[in-house]
């Protein structure tokens, strides 16, 4: 496997022009977003890669290939992220820009292995290493205070069956990887012709691996258990008051229909309830009349005056239950502004948090009648590892506490609903996503969705028998050694050329 120097590159069509060429890659990088919810073609993530690794394999340098893979990858933020744009407005641009420049040495790489006329090694060692540096960038863009991981490519394929299954192997980076890989296929298949049968050996290759792996990888055991929960949406209702009221309401209609476990929404009680006791009274009263804990989630000003923080509460017939949980994994700008002495002015030109909000220290499995459940509150459901960490620490149902009433009407609401499926896949325990204006869905420890789906125009209380499965994953076990192993195989492809270079050099 050898990584090639610049050669020239064969004739083929593309814009002549830097800011035509530049347009072009911006808008070829925005194309997977038609993958995710809300418009969900997960197929198209299979194909959508492959006009913008054409249009940098024809890059007349390697730099003008680096600059298409960043602006292809800003165009891909912006897509990805767009219904942000009524908060951040033109700061979206600067963050997409910020965040795109990781995709350069991407397009760098598609150009150096898949540029002019490769040779079939050239051709198979692309199809490992485009899809590992890919890897490289989800990885680096999923640490916490540079967004998250929110549009991971492999999370495109969250109703997939198959890529479910791939998940619990090695959790969405292998699904990621996967895509990549078939892209990367489908590229060198139409501009290269004369590697196809490579090509095309690839994609034969990953049709019998992800087959295999549907049909023997193994499944979590089910323990003949389950758990009645009651999702609890009051839709969109202005104030805090008012939203509160309206939760009582629905859940009181629970009275007699058995239920274990009743969740409300992220930010559904708008008050410290140690300032407001007769709200604590109305929330255990209501525990008491339906016969379950009911799980809320407090945004307010502490009564302790350290500032807003956003609380996960189990409440029981008798007041609290166990301990609270605290929101970890803030948003950036929507929960506080990073670097605010520097970034402050954010606040002056759209909805970014005028205050920040206090961060928790640690994740909590809380015990609530017959099943022990672990929180999430909104974002958190984006990252992999914090739902196998409250697996590890023996939570049977995971629940993910959300709300995404400022984005109405966009595909936010879709997209985070989504991510259920794959944490529920990941980790073997069923998820259950509650919001306060939708979308709510529950999935079961496949990531196999259960019952009706509470879309953003409803407001109701809904009951799921959700079973609860034994056993660990084995991306539980092993955690994240998909991007491991791509940023082994990146570096060892790094010193494999280096290698060449100096024993070249040492021959003239």
């Amino acid at each position: 496997m050898t990584l090639k120097v610049d050669r020239p590159l064969t004739a083929s069509p593309r814009p002549t022009s830097p800011w035509t060429r530049g347009a072009a890659a911006a808008a070829t990088g925005a194309l997977p977003a038609l993958a995710f919810p809300a418009p969900s073609l997960w197929w198209l993530a299979y194909v959508a890669l492959v006009p913008w690794m054409l249009l940098a394999r024809a890059a007349p340098t390697g730099r003008r290939a680096a600059l298409d893979g960043w602006l292809g990858g800003a165009g891909f933020m912006v897509a990805v992220h767009h219904w942000l744009i009524p908060s951040l407005h033109v700061f979206i641009v600067l963050i997409a820009l910020l965040l795109g420049a990781l995709w350069a040495p991407w397009g760098w790489l598609v150009r150096r292995l898949l540029g002019g006329t490769p040779g079939r090694r050239s051709v198979m060692a692309a199809t490992v290493l485009v899809p590992c540096s890919w890897l490289l960038v989800e990885l680096v863009r999923s640490w916490e205070y540079l967004g998250g991981p929110w549009g991971l490519l492999g999370a495109s394929q969250w109703q997939v069956t198959p890529a479910l299954r791939l998940a619990s192997i090695g959790g969405v980076w292998l699904v990621s990887f996967l895509v990549v890989a078939v892209n990367t296929a489908l590229a060198a298949l139409l501009a290269v012709p004369s590697c196809r049968a490579a090509a095309g050996s690839v994609l034969a290759a990953a049709a019998v691996g992800t087959t295999a792996v549907w049909a023997w990888a193994p499944v979590p055991t089910r323990s003949g258990e389950s758990v009645r929960v009651a999702v609890v949406q009051p839709g969109v209702i202005d104030g805090p008051q008012p939203r509160f009221d309206r939760g009582e309401r629905l859940t009181r209609a629970l009275a007699g229909k058995g239920v274990d476990l009743v969740v409300w929404g992220e930010s559904s009680v708008g008050f410290d309830l140690s300032a407001r006791p007769d709200l604590a009274e109305r929330l255990a009263a209501l525990s008491r009349d339906v016969g379950a804990d009911i799980l809320v989630n407090v945004d307010a000003r502490r009564a302790d005056g350290l500032g807003i923080s956003k609380t996960s509460v189990l409440m029981g017939p008798d007041g609290p239950v166990g301990p609270s949980y605290d929101k970890m994994r803030l948003v950036p700008f929507g929960e506080y502004v990073p670097a605010r002495t520097v970034l402050g002015w954010a606040t002056s030109v759209g909805r970014a948090a005028g205050e920040d909000r206090i961060r928790g220290e640690h994740q909590v499995v809380m015990d609530a009648g017959p099943v022990r459940l672990g929180p999430l509150v909104c974002f958190e459901s984006a990252f992999p590892d914090m739902s196998r960490h409250l697996a590890n620490d023996g939570a049977q149902l995971l629940v993910a506490q959300s709300s995404t009433s400022s984005f109405q009407g966009s595909w936010a609401p879709a997209q985070h609903a989504s991510l259920a499926a794959l944490r529920s896949a990941e980790s073997w325990r069923p998820m259950v996503h509650a919001t306060l204006t939708g979308i709510s869905a529950v999935h079961d420890a496949r990531g196999e969705r259960i019952g009706p789906v509470l879309g953003t125009s409803r407001s109701a209380a809904q009951v799921y028998d959700v079973p609860l499965d034994s056993g660990r994953s084995p991306y539980d076990r092993l955690g994240d050694w998909v991007p491991r192993l791509a940023v082994l195989l990146l570096a060892g492809a790094g010193a494999y050329e280096a290698a060449l270079r100096r024993s070249a050099r040492s021959r003239r």
